[in-house]
């Protein structure tokens, strides 16, 4: 596959993953874990999907300043060029600004795209097909596009899409117009979401050109504009660092989906069907791991499990871990720490990570 000069992908690397706790740390977050026991971790079967697709050079990873020679040591060969690091957290608007930029000093003509650094691929030929059809999209219409799953039940832990059923784009029947964005809504309101049938699931992967997505900052989002406007001239240059910590005091915390795309008139989705989970909590873990025939999933050399049915448990090899009468419970290790938390009460552990913190210390976080 001949690969696009003007091609370039943006990996945002810098969450916390505080849902994975204790697995994910504040100290290596989920994305530098090899979550799936398959050899690789997050990121770097993130990286390596879409150099199939890209130039390695025309990759970039924005991360916080923290983790810098965690994505030095698990991508080998990738040069301090391509990590954009950010001083401090201020969600993914400023995140995506700082790379347009960084990518307006190499390439005015960029098609770029989106990506988070964790999430689960399946089928990635057809996530790679799909790929390529929104870059070409982009590249000859003024569209912002995101890619939108079609939901397999009334989940309350995603964004919901939806969309204008007519033909919009001839190359592919699957590109539609987005009509509204919804923030996860409540168990009711995504039934009907299901039941409407023209609604699918954020996947939070963007594409565009580099010239519609700096338009659409400059009119939704100008106070960011005129932020990061103020570097041109230092981007890639040893005055960048300098300049991104001074602009990064400043600049306000805010997400890609509400500071622009809910608000622009040019939004399109492409419905895509690729295996995907965002891999946001252990639930979502349970759901793409080899059960046993108890339903338990089970990480971990050493683990004897009694009547127990429907578990997580995530244990290091060299661990004996024997347990019984367990039915929907979390059980987790991870150096100094352990958590027993039952399935249904995961979205608690966010809560448990804050009162460890003021309790017990950031060592533990």
């Amino acid at each position: 596959m001949k690969k696009s000069n003007h091609h370039y992908c943006v990996i945002m690397a810098g969450g916390i993953g505080a849902r994975f706790w204790p697995m994910s740390l504040s100290t290596h977050p989920k994305q530098f874990i090899d979550i799936l026991g398959t050899g690789e971790t997050l990121i770097q079967q993130t990286f390596r999907r879409f150099t199939k697709i890209m130039h390695r050079e025309n990759i970039f990873i924005v991360t916080n300043e923290t983790y810098k020679n965690l994505v030095k040591t698990q991508l080998p060969g990738i040069s301090d060029d391509q990590i954009l690091c950010e001083p401090s957290r201020r969600n993914t608007a400023p995140c995506i600004a700082y790379a347009n930029y960084r990518i307006l000093a190499i390439d005015p003509d960029a098609l770029i795209v989106v990506a988070p650094s964790d999430h689960i691929i399946l089928k990635e030929d057809v996530f790679l097909e799909n790929i390529l059809t929104a870059l070409d999209a982009a590249g000859s219409h003024e569209w912002l596009l995101t890619l939108g799953i079609q939901p397999s039940r009334p989940d309350t832990g995603y964004g919901y899409i939806q969309f204008d059923d007519k033909m919009v784009y001839p190359k592919d029947a699957y590109l539609k117009k987005v009509k509204t964005f919804t923030e996860k809504p409540n168990l009711e309101l995504a039934q009907t979401f299901i039941k409407c049938g023209d609604f699918l699931w954020n996947a939070g992967i963007f594409v565009w050109s580099l010239k519609t997505i700096m338009k659409a900052f400059e009119e939704f989002l100008p106070e960011l504009t005129v932020l990061f406007r103020q570097g041109i001239g230092k981007y890639g240059t040893s005055d960048e660092k300098g300049f991104i910590n001074e602009a990064y005091s400043i600049c306000k915390s805010i997400s890609i989906d509400y500071g622009l795309m809910e608000k622009s008139p040019n939004v399109y989705v492409l419905a895509v069907d690729f295996g995907w989970s965002d891999l946001g909590t252990w639930g979502s873990l349970y759901e793409n791991r080899p059960l046993d025939k108890n339903g338990n999933t089970i990480i971990g050399k050493n683990v004897m499990a009694y009547d127990s049915t429907n578990c997580i448990v995530n244990m290091p090899p060299d661990k004996l871990v024997v347990m019984q009468g367990l039915n929907g419970y979390i059980v987790v290790e991870s150096e100094r720490m352990l958590l027993v938390c039952k399935k249904s009460d995961e979205q608690l552990i966010r809560q448990f990570v804050n009162d460890v913190r003021l309790e017990k210390g950031e060592s533990f976080v």
